[in-house]
């Protein structure tokens, strides 16, 4: 029995080295070469130095602190040959030693300098990056693909992947690019903006493109591109083009290895209303999907529709987990995925075919998925066409792009869970402002046709839990749960171990077999991103990327300027300290004159304005951990300094996006809104006014 588990262990270490291998990015063993690990992105690592009864001795080995710009900080890392890789929000690159993080190099790609427009379409985020043959891959926000020589930190290559429609930018890149067998595969964000989705895969050794395919069909009097989108066209009616149909792939994206095909979570759709973009009915392929393609040419495959007729913003874009399971008495190549649904699929990776679908969390916008159809059994009025309904999950999901992990011999998932409910409505108001959209204008609109909120019908709402879901029993073996909700992703050990961070900011080990907490530390600011373990010079280090932010609804007290990003690496018997920092905070110090008087009309339409432009970031009338508290910016009431910021994009290269079409009028309303909430907030109303948020 005493052999058995270093063997096991073993076993564990050669399947790994051999995913990599057939990815391409083969690297010492314990290193951690792609984004999940293997290319089953099970996020499991073999390494067994770090287990139960060694974890209570993990320490600090080294901190490495990144200025307020890298803001929230959300990839998977990459540890190769003792060099520690990592990306920030704004899409710059870092090399550090993985034992003590001395820097070797940093490369910035100047996203804002480049496409100062694009910046708007997303809270900016980079959750990863890839490895091939000594190159580091990176996908950067503006939407480049970036070879970088991993020892100098020079371009190799630089690809444009966005497909500018009539000089669009809506189009951005948040996910890491995914390699496997020499190429390298990038999709991206923008439904909530309007936009067709895609993906591409490109020649990992020379930039070149070798295949796309598209997740929804494009104008018909166009043409279609292939068989695909032609028979896409018939689950679709009306005009469904003019607002993109949506159905981006920004985060998940898994490489078969054994099948050699890619699999590809299609996200939402735009416009959201399906009374809108499709009146006459459709299921409207391939929206809220899981796609199976061919890996060398990208052909379809087959499909499951997690969604049919999305119309909540419930995408299948999270982490899609390889294995082999016993179903039935029968062994069988499956895929899983804990869905944003709240519903757990476990389908057959050989013909799509679903095999089980379980509530993992609290979903009540459907009783079931009928095995027999595959297809949701809903609720009245679930796409909200009788008027305004609410349920559970709200349209950040049951779970969201943090990451899942599994332990294959457990047999577990390791899923961070939200419960929070939604309200979901249309207005004539959204109605008319969709129906004014026009791809290719240089107006924004989000969340084009509908209306969300988050909404409070029990008291956990809002909160959040580690749950470790059986997929063959499909039932839970356990829960830890948490007061906050938009907790970090997961990694699992082959030692026994499952480690993940909070919004609290504490980063925990716990027995993954029974969820007991063996140790944990405070990191000081909150926690989105995924652990990963790696060997550096023979010992085991964990590291983790610490910052807050990304449509977090909930404010654990992180502030701009004043929490700091930062890098965490970890080893047994590790004696490094952290810097100082202070506590969570929640107290707003405005910048108000009591002797100027706000012009009210002015200040609403500066709300209004703020909503459509600003608060994807700004979140009016509240504090951010991503972006400054403008009640507290003496700039934002000043409408020529804010005139250059805003439409001369003064600020960019430091992520403030360039909003030009906006007139001096606009400018000169927001920050009238500015100073309204910095009046609100002097008067003990930190609360933000009716119709001034997002969602």
């Amino acid at each position: 029995m005493q052999l058995a588990k270093p063997l096991a262990a073993l076993a564990l270490a050669i399947s790994c080295l051999m995913a990599a291998a057939c990815s391409g990015s083969a690297g010492k063993e314990g290193d951690w070469t792609l984004y999940g690990l293997d290319s089953n992105e099970q996020r499991y690592s073999p390494l067994e130095q770090i287990n139960p009864d060694t974890v209570s001795r993990l320490g600090l080995a080294w901190s490495m602190e990144l200025p307020p710009q890298a803001r929230s900080m959300q990839g998977t890392p990459l540890a190769i040959d003792g060099t520690l890789y990592f990306s920030t929000s704004l899409s710059k690159l870092y090399a550090v030693n993985a034992s003590d993080g001395k820097l070797l190099w940093e490369y910035d790609p100047e996203v804002g300098k480049e496409h100062p427009r694009a910046l708007r379409t997303t809270q900016q985020g980079s959750r990863g990056i890839g490895y091939f043959e000594g190159s580091i891959l990176l996908a950067t926000l503006d939407g480049r693909l970036v070879s970088v020589d991993a020892k100098t930190g020079k371009p190799n290559w630089v690809v444009d992947t966005i497909e500018e429609e009539k000089g669009d930018t809506r189009k951005t890149i948040t996910g890491a690019p995914r390699v496997f067998d020499g190429k390298v595969i990038v999709g991206n964000s923008g439904a909530d903006f309007g936009t067709r989705g895609y993906v591409t895969t490109y020649d990992a050794r020379t930039g070149k493109q070798l295949w796309r395919f598209y997740t929804v069909p494009g104008n018909p009097a166009d043409g279609f591109e292939d068989e695909t989108q032609a028979m896409a066209a018939k689950t679709w009616s009306g005009e469904w083009w003019r607002w993109g149909g949506g159905g981006t792939v920004w985060n998940g994206m898994t490489y078969d290895a054994e099948l050699n095909r890619i699999y590809i979570g299609v996200g939402n759709s735009s416009n959201y209303d399906p009374a809108q973009r499709s009146p006459e009915g459709g299921d409207n392929l391939f929206l809220a999907s899981i796609v199976a393609l061919d890996a060398d040419t990208g052909k379809y495959i087959w499909h499951y529709q997690q969604n049919p007729r999305e119309a909540w913003d419930w995408k299948a874009t999270n982490e899609m987990i390889l294995t082999d399971m016993d179903i039935g008495g029968e062994k069988r190549p499956v895929l899983m995925q804990a869905a944003i649904n709240g519903f757990f699929y476990i389908l057959d990776r050989r013909d799509g075919k679903l095999l089980s679908a379980e509530k993992y969390a609290k979903a009540t916008w459907a009783e079931k998925i009928d095995l027999k159809t595959g297809r949701p059994v809903e609720v009245a009025n679930a796409r909200y066409e009788n008027g305004p309904v609410s349920f559970y999950p709200s349209q950040l999901g049951a779970h969201n792009w943090q990451a899942m992990s599994y332990n294959p011999r457990l047999g577990l998932a390791f899923i961070p869970v939200l419960q929070q409910p939604g309200k979901y409505w249309t207005t004539p108001e959204k109605v008319k402002e969709a129906e004014a959209f026009t791809l290719g204008s240089r107006h924004y609109e989000f969340a084009l046709g509908s209306r969300f909120s988050l909404v409070k019908l029990d008291k956990d709402d809002g909160t959040g839990a580690l749950l470790a879901w059986d997929p063959v029993a499909q039932k839970a073996r356990w829960t830890v749960k948490y007061k906050t909700g938009w907790n970090g992703g997961t990694m699992a050990t082959a030692s026994g171990l499952v480690f993940q961070g909070t919004a609290d900011g504490w980063f925990h080990a716990y027995d993954a077999a029974n969820g007991k907490e063996l140790w944990k530390f405070n990191a000081m600011n909150g926690i989105l991103a995924p652990p990963i373990t790696y060997l550096a010079d023979g010992e085991q280090y964990v590291t983790l990327l610490v910052g807050y932010g990304a449509a977090a609804p909930d404010d654990p007290g992180w502030r701009f300027g004043v929490h700091m990003p930062r890098v965490l690496t970890f080893k047994l018997d590790g004696k490094a300290k952290l810097p100082s920092a202070p506590p969570p905070s929640f107290d707003v110090t405005p910048i108000d004159d009591p002797s100027f008087r706000i012009d009210q009309a002015s200040a609403a339409r500066g709300r209004e304005l703020w909503l459509r432009n600003c608060s994807i970031c700004h979140v009016p009338g509240g504090a951010n951990a991503n972006y400054p508290d403008l009640r507290q910016s003496a700039m934002a009431q000043d409408p020529e300094m804010l005139r250059k910021i805003v439409k001369e994009g003064a600020l960019s290269a430091l992520g403030m996006p360039q909003i030009d079409e906006l007139s001096d009028q606009d400018i000169a309303d927001i920050s009238m809104a500015v100073r309204d909430f910095a009046r609100r907030a002097a008067n003990g109303d930190t609360s933000a006014p009716p119709g001034s948020r997002l969602f």
